[in-house]
């Protein structure tokens, strides 16, 4: 199957963290030509991060796209021109005040590519210090909690944590401890 040929693609409006557009294009097959939406976000990152005693990381925060207080994984925006690495060091830092030598890549997925342009980035961060306080952004409020591995598994399987990046995080982590 070929790409479709964008033939326009018109800024509708702009938001604090997206870009709206209206995309002309067309099948090279078909020649079917059709008007569809595009989000544009930064590129996401997600940490897996687990302390020295085999706790993992989680942060407890108000999502307002589902107005609901929610378990996730620490993770945000990629700066623009920033490397994915450092964006993972930093979000780890500036949400739990946790730091680490190292970050293992896991893996990479497209969040929503059917209408959103973007990818999300998943590190694990193995031996996780507390060094330093939150460096929060404004409008985050979140709380830290340390979880046994038993935890986080009946939290993911009960449904209490069911962000898809998440999940996806996790699919890929327990893809790395098999290999």
């Amino acid at each position: 199957m070929d790409k479709w040929k964008t033939l326009e693609k018109k800024e509708i409006t702009r938001g604090k963290i997206f870009r709206y557009y209206d995309v002309k294009r067309q099948s090279p097959d078909s020649g079917d030509i059709g008007n569809f939406d595009v989000l544009s976000f930064a590129h996401w990152v997600n940490i897996i991060a687990i302390t020295p005693e085999g706790q993992y990381v989680f942060v407890e925060q108000y999502r307002c796209g589902t107005d609901r207080v929610t378990l996730e994984i620490p993770g945000g925006a990629i700066d623009s021109g920033e490397d994915p690495l450092v964006a993972a060091k930093r979000e780890l830092r500036e949400e739990t005040g946790f730091t680490c030598e190292e970050l293992i890549h896991l893996g990479t997925v497209e969040p929503n590519p059917a209408f959103q342009t973007n990818y999300c980035h998943t590190y694990l961060a193995k031996d996780v210090k507390r060094t330093e306080n939150q460096d929060l952004d404004p409008y985050e409020e979140i709380t830290i909690h340390e979880l046994s591995e038993n935890e986080v598994r009946e939290k993911l399987m009960s449904g209490e944590v069911n962000h898809a990046l998440v999940v996806a995080a996790f699919f890929y982590y327990d893809n790395y401890l098999k290999n």
